[in-house]
């Protein structure tokens, strides 16, 4: 068994809290094939000149490369001062073998989901942040059982759509994107949609609520 981990971490007190002063818009995403030493960020919400000019006033940041340009996003690589920006905040998380599963900052606050393999590294990490007087915020706790101990009851079909919700902000608030839109992106109809996410509320809510050794409801 694993434990999951989502914590909300203020930019001001941990990583490119000047950016946010200068750029507060942004919106910073930790690239999934990053390094530790080298990070590379995809930025949203503003223009190249606003996000450069917000890296090269952090202290922090010792350099800033764009490496991508799209309509929407820019991807950069940056090297940060020794001891500081998101180095040092996931050696505080990562320590003991955490393994960091998506980060991503918003409104001046960093919003990072960690795996370890129990609640006690959980508990160790936390500690170390809030030892450094950071204000973490542990928002939610879940503990996984090994796959292969524990099948999903969800069809491939309603999966997808809920891994392209979380994908596309269809569950942010304000919505990243509308059912509509959403359909289209996997080429099916809104009221398919709208079926498959009623059929996987139903399913999930149904494993979580259902006393331990019940049969489902749905069966």
């Amino acid at each position: 068994m694993s434990t999951i981990a989502d914590l909300r971490l203020p930019a001001a007190e941990t990583a490119l809290a000047t950016a946010f002063e200068r750029a507060p818009a942004a919106t910073f995403e930790l690239e999934s094939s990053v390094s530790k030493t080298r990070p590379s960020l995809w930025v949203a919400g503003v223009d190249r000149e606003t996000v450069d000019d917000a890296f090269a006033a952090d202290p922090s940041v010792e350099a800033a490369e764009l490496l991508v340009e799209t309509d929407s996003r820019l991807l950069y690589d940056v090297t940060f001062a020794d001891e500081t920006g998101t180095e040092i905040l996931w050696n505080d998380l990562l320590l003991d073998g955490g393994s960091l599963l998506e980060a991503r900052a918003t409104d001046g606050w960093w919003q990072v989901t960690v795996r370890y393999r129990d609640r006690d590294l959980l508990t160790e990490a936390y500690e170390r942040l809030v030892g450094r007087g950071i204000n973490a915020d542990l928002r939610r706790v879940t503990d996984v059982t090994d796959a292969d101990g524990c099948e999903t009851r969800l069809t491939p079909e309603q999966q997808e759509a809920l891994e392209a919700a979380l994908e596309y902000g269809y569950f942010e608030i304000p919505r990243g994107v509308s059912m509509e839109e959403l359909a289209e992106e996997l080429g099916i109809s809104h009221q398919a949609l709208s079926e498959r996410f009623r059929r996987a509320y139903e399913t999930l809510v149904d494993a979580e609520l259902q006393p331990a050794g019940e049969e489902s409801q749905l069966e």
